[in-house]
């Protein structure tokens, strides 16, 4: 009984014990084959949090865009940009996962601590930045706070240029709306001569800091990098010149904001034009057209703009129409005229006109000055060939008719015509074939109002002179009353007329070494307003 009782408890305890141990066997196998496969999905939060294998509602993945503002403030000039954001076509307000794929990339990302790869938008000067939106409460709060990680963007040279003008855009409107005085010591542009002499200035100054014009090498003199020095389209020669010798120009094409055609049309129409051919237009616009070829071939930046970024400069008659040979010139490129004729398809928005001037002995020497209004005793003066529409109606209402309106075709033997400029309160400055002449400088020089009796004619650097404050705009259909008109400003206005003239004078005088505001400086101001408020063609603004 004994022994039986004893196999009975012996049976029982090992029953006991195969039934504890049976299930420690099965859960370490389970321990060692079954978790080295799952480990992932049954104890990593992340892949849950992150992604549970569902595409996202668009099947695509959220992009990084990164984006620098342009207009106005620009006041992100680093391409580093601290903030970013998903993109709202592609994650919704409500938390939606993405794509286990994603996510994994995503942690890899992080935990090796790169970068995440930015998508490009084309919009790529007009995105916002935003934080990037709250994930769904489903994270665990303990979970680590999601970094933040700084997006570098490469940006290309020419949006690097784009932000710099953005900047100088917002730097030229705070100081029209705000009225601050920058200090200068050479000149302060000041008075009623100026549209907004604070703008003028800040933006000159804007120039000075960062223009940079890159000048085409190709083409040979004598009708490319060279001009006249000594006839009335002696501008084109010394620009040329002062551009080819200036600090303003740039030998690296990817640092200029704009590009000069070094062509001179006084120079085309010396050697090329045929006056007894019936297509004399057809060589000279050929030769533009080739050099236009030429340079757009070999380098990408007509193309890129269409010339919009590029500008010539003509003061011969025919700089406008040679222009048309090459559509895009015409029609995009920043063209520098004389000949500054609205009717002709002159468009202030884009085209730059400065001053036709005519420097007798190659320099401004004996040309400046003149006595005080009280020491002058005609009211009027003109003398000059009759040629053009205006010159017509102005000789038969004047000529030799009145003392105090002196006007001739011809002076008198022996009659200086600076002298009579000198001693002429109001110098009379009619269009003759073409709207552009000397004779508005000639005043300005001598110390003599100007009259302007033009039509279509867009006065040089208008964009920033107000023309009004010292000169005298009369209408063709007013030449017969023009006694009476000048007559009828008073001593006082035409002191503030002349003292305004004689201070604006600086903008259209020409020296050999350009100095600061003076004729080259004006016409490169008037190239870089044109730059500043262009859009190139591919890039978007705010």
């Amino acid at each position: 009984m004994m022994e039986g009782s004893k196999m009975k408890i012996c049976s029982s305890a090992s029953t006991r014990l195969l039934w504890i141990m049976v299930p420690l066997i099965l859960v370490s196998i389970f321990f060692a084959f079954g978790n080295s496969n799952n480990s992932t999905s049954l104890f990593s939060s992340s892949s849950w949090l992150f992604g549970s294998g569902k595409n996202n509602s668009d099947g695509g993945q959220p992009e990084l865009v990164a984006a620098v503002a342009v207009n106005g403030g620009a006041d992100r000039e680093e391409a580093i940009l601290e903030d970013y954001s998903f993109n709202s076509s592609s994650i919704s307000n409500s938390f939606s996962p993405l794509t286990a794929e994603a996510n994994e990339e995503s942690e890899e990302a992080v935990q090796e601590n790169q970068q995440p790869v930015i998508i490009e938008s084309n919009e790529s000067f007009n995105i916002s930045l935003e934080k990037p939106q709250e994930l769904s409460s489903v994270i665990n709060e303990t979970h680590a706070p999601p970094i933040e990680p700084k997006i570098k963007k490469k940006f290309s040279n020419l949006e690097k240029l784009e932000v710099q003008l953005g900047k100088a855009r917002a730097a030229i409107k705070e100081s029209a709306t705000s009225g601050n005085e920058t200090d200068d010591p050479d000149y302060v542009p000041s008075g009623p001569m100026y549209w907004n002499d604070k703008a003028f200035h800040r933006s000159y100054l804007e120039m000075e800091k960062q223009f940079k014009v890159f000048v085409y090498e190709e083409g040979e003199q004598p009708i490319f990098h060279n001009g006249p020095c000594k006839s009335i389209y002696a501008m084109e020669g010394t620009f040329i010149y002062q551009m080819e010798t200036t600090k303003f120009r740039t030998r690296d094409p990817e640092k200029a904001q704009v590009f000069f055609l070094p062509i001179s049309v006084t120079a085309i129409v010396h050697f090329i034009y045929d006056r007894n051919s019936k297509e004399h237009w057809n060589p000279m616009k050929q030769m533009l057209t080739d050099y236009i070829n030429l340079v757009s071939g070999k380098y990408p930046y007509w193309n890129r703009s269409q010339g919009a970024d590029h500008f010539m400069l003509a003061c011969h008659d025919w700089g406008p129409e040679l222009s048309k040979a090459v559509p895009d010139l015409y029609k995009n490129s920043i063209r520098a005229l004389c000949n500054a004729n609205t009717s002709e398809g002159f468009k202030p928005s884009k085209d730059v006109s400065f001053p036709e001037i005519l420097l007798p002995g190659g320099t401004m020497n004996g040309l400046i000055g003149g006595p005080s209004p009280s020491r002058r005793s005609i009211l009027a003066f003109f003398a000059g060939g009759l040629h053009g529409p205006i010159r017509p109606i102005l000789l038969e209402h004047w000529e030799n008719k009145d003392e105090d309106i002196q006007v001739h075709r011809y002076l008198p033997k022996g009659v200086s015509y600076y002298g009579m400029l000198r001693n002429s309160k109001f110098c009379l400055c009619p269009s003759g074939y073409e709207v552009a002449s000397p004779r508005m400088v000639e005043a300005l020089y001598t110390g003599c109002v100007p009259v302007l009796l033009k039509d279509h004619y867009v006065p040089p650097f208008s964009d920033v002179l107000n023309w009004k404050s010292f000169s005298v705009e009369v209408p063709v259909e007013q030449i017969p009353n023009l006694k009476k008109i000048l007559s009828g400003i008073s001593t006082r206005q035409y002191i503030r007329l002349q003292r305004r003239g004689k201070q604006v004078r600086r903008h259209f005088e020409v020296n050999m070494t350009p100095k600061r505001y003076d004729v080259f400086h004006m016409i490169l101001h008037s190239v870089w307003l044109r730059r500043l408020n262009m859009r190139l063609h591919g890039l978007e603004y705010l």
